[in-house]
């Protein structure tokens, strides 16, 4: 369970880092779309835990490959952008969040299940 604090600066990340993501690293997400859907941060604020889903990428093992290689430019910026509100700057850590991925194919199963109607209780004898 995160603290109070904890919430708080990991919505500060996700949001400033979805603004980095969109003007300074146009360049690995093309026309991909990448969305920053959780931030959760250790309890010393000194590692944030980021899950992106990804969008329209062919290869989505290439993107995360390519941000790591940039992952200490992402952190001077984001460091550029809220190191007057904070006193460290946390090191960052992507994930993969696959959560929509698991729930479309959750629902395709559950759409292509066949279960026979209910029969009447006093036909069932």
């Amino acid at each position: 369970m995160e603290s109070k604090r904890q919430q708080k600066f990991g919505k500060l990340i996700q949001k400033d880092l979805s603004a980095i993501f969109q003007k300074n690293l146009r360049e690995i997400t093309g026309n991909g779309l990448a969305t920053i859907t959780n931030v959760k941060m250790s309890p010393d604020l000194g590692l944030a835990k980021i899950y992106i889903s990804l969008l329209g990428f062919p290869n989505d093992e290439e993107f995360f490959e390519k941000l790591n290689e940039r992952k200490g430019e992402v952190r001077r910026i984001l460091g550029n952008t809220i190191g007057k509100q904070v006193r460290k700057i946390p090191e960052l850590a992507f994930y993969h969040d696959t959560i929509e991925e698991q729930a479309t194919h959750i629902d395709k199963i559950i759409d292509n299940l066949v279960i026979p109607p209910e029969k009447p209780e006093d036909e069932e004898e």
